[in-house]
């Protein structure tokens, strides 16, 4: 069942996605050579702790910690992990590629984005792969129309990132977001155009690229969690919650 938020509902997760937006922002810039991953979930928590002090009416919490029994605050995917990386004590080298996937909830509305960089400096191939996954992501937002459907909006994701020689995962998926962090419909990076679930307004769905270098089959690890690439080839990942309004594409998650 689709879940359909109104203009109301679609302003106060504008509002946090804001917050999410900024704390995403900050994550990124604190990634560097020599610190672990660790480090990056501990500002995470410290930036949750911040922002729900200044704002203490929305009960910021972050969304992830305990979902399911995920153990951290943030997932983070370091080269061949595509997604859901648990924190450690893995230090971050020069060249590497960290994915940063982050939520919070704001008076109890969940939003979800994700960002990838890179330490220092990385591959001109790597670089690439990161820049076509960010302008898959806007290219899927700008097709999330009143009228179209997923398959419209997936199809757009997956013609962009072939046409560059990327492979786009198919076994995870963006999905719907409000009230609980997964919600219908699922939203998949790849479709054909005229198929799948036409989009509402009101309807409010987590975009969420991934694509590699290499083949898009993925296995997952012994954690539960993790996700990779099973030809080992480097991953990247984008996301946006994104809110389907009579004006277009309202993106709640900018940073």
């Amino acid at each position: 069942m689709i879940n359909l938020k109104g203009e109301k509902n679609i302003k106060v997760m504008l509002e946090g996605g804001k917050i999410l937006g900024q704390m995403l922002q900050e994550l990124g810039n604190f990634v560097k050579p020599g610190i672990t991953t660790n480090d990056v979930d501990k500002l995470a928590k410290e930036l949750v702790f911040s922002f729900a002090k200044k704002y203490p009416k929305a009960k910021i919490q972050p969304a992830f910690l305990g979902y399911n029994g995920f153990p951290a605050h943030i997932c983070i995917s370091v080269n061949d992990e595509v997604v859901h990386g648990i924190p450690s004590e893995k230090v971050l080298n020069e060249g590497d590629v960290v994915g940063l996937d982050f939520g919070i909830t704001y008076y109890g509305w969940n939003l979800d984005s994700a960002i990838t960089v890179g330490v220092g400096k990385i591959s001109r191939q790597a670089q690439k792969l990161l820049e076509a996954t960010k302008k898959a992501l806007e290219i899927g937002i700008d097709m999330a129309r009143a009228g179209n459907k997923l398959g419209d909006l997936g199809f757009s994701i997956q013609k962009f990132l072939e046409s560059n020689d990327f492979a786009v995962v198919r076994d995870l998926v963006g999905h719907g977001i409000g009230e609980k962090l997964h919600e219908d419909p699922y939203v998949p990076n790849y479709g054909e155009p005229g198929e799948g679930e036409v989009l509402k307004e009101g309807m409010v769905i987590a975009i969420e690229p991934m694509a590699t270098l290499g083949d898009w089959h993925v296995a997952l690890d012994k954690d539960g969690w993790t996700w990779r690439t099973k030809d080992k080839s480097i991953a990247a990942h984008f996301e946006h919650t994104v809110a389907i309004t009579k004006d277009g594409p309202l993106v709640l998650t900018s940073h």
